[in-house]
Order: structure tokens, then C-alpha cells, then sequence
């Protein structure tokens, strides 16, 4: 199985980030190298939480130490999710440009964590960050509609997907019809497309959950195979996880 660094937030309570996105790696057996850019009591949707950001320097010290020991032997892959500030952007999109030079094929797989519903959740430079300095680093990315068409400023998704430069690409919260969503993954060989009904009170976290659930496929799958077993994974989380206030991964 693979070895996958995976750097973004994480939670004691109610899976998003780190905590969703790594048991959908590790449950086909893959090892994850988890670095949190932010500890959280719990998601903001859930009330104010107790948090500790992890500083940029401390980010690379980490990265720094585990290079040292040669954790990093190996490495398949790397995943990013929410970042805190702009500097932690900063010392990652280097820490992986080192990483692209000594492993060849390296999947680097963005989820650029920037909002939703029309609003951005990070502060701007963060979000003008990711799109700067770690999107021109990406193999996979994962957004959603909204942050699609900030990336890009555009309305078309055909086209914003075309802008991003990235070869593969999944876009989240579609559209389709009046009670249903689409997930698209669009690549050099074509359009695959996944729709599922609108279900309400879905839980946060979904989105980190299928950026690891791909990846975890994707490692040893051409992408229309990694993307018919994630989605078909990611389904059954939320059907189980429906109406609950937290994602149920077991």
C-alpha cells in the first residue's frame, strides 16, 4: 500500500479535515503521515471551539524532522486541506516543491478548503495563497462549485476547470436538476459524472472525506475507477450520516 502525507486541519469532535480524510485513506490500508495546520475542540458549526493553529515554522521544523529520520521515503503522495494562514501555505508549497524533485510521480492532491454557499470561510490571503502558490503544484484537485468559480472568477465550470491547469479535477455541489447534485471529475481523457439526490442535514466534512477517499483509490486506479469507488464510498457515508450532526466513518 501507499504512503500519503496528509496536512490540514483536525478535530477531537466531528470528523472534517485530517479526521476525515485519513480514515478514508487508511481503511484500504495505506499509511498517512497526518500533519494538523489547526487542532479544533470541533467544527465552528457546532459552536465556538478551543483551538491551537500550528505555526509555519513548526510546520517545516515537523517536515524538517521527519525527512531526518526518512519518513518520507517512499512518499506516493500528498494532501493538503485548510490552512489557517497564509504563511503555513507558504512553508507547504515549498515543502512540496522539494518533494516533487526527489519523488517522481508524486500525486499532489489540493483541496482548496477556501467556503461555500457564495462566501468565503479563510481569510483572503490564504485563499489568494492556495491559488497561487499550491494549485500550480496540484495533480488532483478537489473543490467545490463556489470555490471553483473564485479560483478562476468564472461562471462556466467547463471552462474554470480548463483555466485551473490541473490535471485532474473533481468539482463538488453541482447543480443538476431541482433536487439533486452532481460530482464531476474531468481529466486529459475525459468527463465523468456522478449524481445523487439532494439529501437534507448532511453533516459537515464530506468533501475532505472524498478528497481521501479518492486519493486512497486513485494510488493504485486510473482516475474514472478512483472515481466511481469514492463516490460510491462517499454515499454510503452519507446515507449513514444523514440527518446526524457528524460524519459516521466506521
Amino acid at each position: 500500500m501507499g504512503r500519503v502525507l496528509s496536512i490540514s486541519s483536525q478535530t477531537v469532535f466531528g470528523p472534517v479535515g485530517n479526521s476525515a480524510a485519513v480514515p478514508a485513506l487508511q481503511e484500504l490500508g495505506h499509511e498517512v503521515l497526518a500533519v494538523p495546520t489547526i487542532l479544533l475542540s470541533n467544527h465552528p458549526g457546532h459552536g465556538k471551539p478551543a483551538a491551537v493553529v500550528t505555526a509555519a515554522d513548526t510546520l517545516q521544523h515537523m517536515c524538517t524532522s521527519l525527512d531526518a529520520i526518512n519518513a518520507f521515503n517512499g512518499l506516493d503522495a500528498v494532501l493538503t486541506g485548510y490552512f489557517a494562514n497564509a504563511a503555513q501555505v507558504v512553508a507547504v508549497a515549498e515543502q512540496i516543491r522539494r518533494l516533487r524533485a526527489s519523488h517522481e510521480g508524486l500525486h499532489v492532491l489540493v483541496d482548496p478548503v477556501l467556503g461555500d454557499h457564495g462566501r468565503l470561510y479563510v481569510p483572503l490571503e490564504v485563499a489568494e495563497s492556495i491559488r497561487e502558490l499550491l494549485l500550480p503544484l496540484a495533480t488532483i484537485t478537489t473543490p467545490n462549485r463556489f470555490e471553483l468559480g473564485w479560483l478562476t472568477e468564472g461562471e462556466n465550470v467547463d471552462e474554470s476547470i480548463a483555466r485551473l491547469g490541473v490535471a485532474e479535477c473533481i468539482v463538488t455541489s453541482l447543480p443538476h436538476g431541482q433536487n439533486s447534485l452532481a460530482t464531476r471529475l474531468v481529466t486529459a481523457q475525459g468527463m465523468h459524472e456522478h449524481v445523487a439526490p439532494q439529501l437534507a442535514q448532511v453533516p459537515h466534512g464530506t468533501g475532505d472525506f472524498l478528497a481521501g477517499a479518492y486519493l486512497a483509490r486513485r494510488l493504485n486506479l486510473e482516475p474514472p475507477e478512483a472515481f466511481s469507488g469514492a463516490m460510491v464510498r462517499l454515499q454510503e457515508v452519507i446515507a449513514k450520516s444523514a440527518g446526524s450532526t457528524v460524519l459516521h466513518l466506521a
